[in-house]
């Protein structure tokens, strides 16, 4: 007879193993908590830390005005996050900015860079990224890697402040800047995680998983011919050849085809021509700095 030890030994492995097969099946998006761990944030506290981060980011950023880009791309953002295990609300907006990126902070806000959206040519490349940082908004992965570096850095936390619960710890990680690294420096695993469950929320909202992969390979190239055009955000986990290959595996084994996908759609393409039709009155003529003939005067016109 089995020890009730033993037993709730093998509900935990039991539990943990059903709860990886769920992540690994689509059909289960919504039924499965992927942002199960170890957490010293609710998910209250979570939604106003990132709206805190946001409103600072809202006030250092060039936040774009433009209403029909903005409505389209929380438009876009919103029917991935219906087809994903996010279990707070979201909120997009876009940067002006050329360098690469989307950023997710804590609790759901996400900022799109111009510059993704002129490297996306597709819909569903514009999506993947998209996808990826809801993924790590579902995964709760901003405040579980907070939650593993105050554990890391306890025994320097004062003893009034854990008297005082891990609220304080919280507001103390998110001072004096507007996005603390701590929330934005993943671990390898957590990108992998990311781009797992990405793929699935893209293909779930019916879009092309491939175009994750297009994307990915655009970031990757241009990331070696221009390091400076990608956000420093991407330098300790750069995109490169094993995640893509990671990602194209992925989309094999657990994405059953299908006979049709959203590659891209005639609004996105409008909304892109759009953004770059402005960009282009935006951009200040560069100055003719090529050297001149001067041509000498003439006795008549000394």
């Amino acid at each position: 007879m089995r020890s009730i030890s033993t037993l709730l030994l093998l509900a935990i492995v039991t539990d943990g193993v059903w709860a990886e097969d769920k992540k690994k099946d689509p059909g289960q998006i919504g039924n499965r908590d992927v942002g199960k761990g170890v957490n010293f944030y609710s998910l209250e506290k979570e939604i106003a830390l990132g709206r805190q981060m946001a409103q600072e980011v809202q006030r250092e950023a060039k936040i774009n005005d433009d209403p029909i880009l903005s409505e389209y791309v929380n438009r876009v953002g919103q029917n991935l996050v219906r087809n994903s295990d996010a279990k707070v609300p979201f909120s997009f907006k876009v940067i002006e900015a050329d360098d690469l990126n989307a950023f997710a902070l804590p609790g759901g806000y996400v900022f799109v860079n111009t510059g993704l959206i002129v490297m996306a040519e597709e819909e569903d490349e514009f999506a993947g990224a998209v996808a990826h940082e809801i993924a790590h908004v579902a995964a709760r992965h901003m405040t579980r890697q907070a939650t593993k570096s105050q554990i890391a850095n306890i025994a320097t936390v004062p003893l009034s402040v854990l008297l005082g619960g891990w609220a304080g710890v919280a507001a103390r990680q998110a001072g004096g800047l507007a996005i603390p690294m701590t929330f934005l420096s993943f671990s390898r695993k957590d990108e992998s995680e990311a781009d797992y469950l990405g793929l699935q929320y893209m293909y779930a909202a019916g879009y092309d998983p491939n175009g994750a992969i297009s994307i990915f390979e655009k970031l990757e190239a241009l990331s070696r011919r221009k390091p400076g055009a990608v956000s420093r955000l991407f330098s300790t986990h750069p995109m490169d050849g094993d995640r893509i290959r990671n990602a194209e595996k992925e989309i094999q084994e657990i994405l059953p085809g299908r006979k049709e996908y959203v590659v891209s759609t005639s609004e996105y393409h409008d909304v892109r021509a759009r953004l770059l039709k402005f960009a282009s009155r935006r951009k200040p003529e560069e100055p003719d700095n090529r050297p001149r003939l001067i041509k000498p005067l003439t006795p008549h016109e000394n």
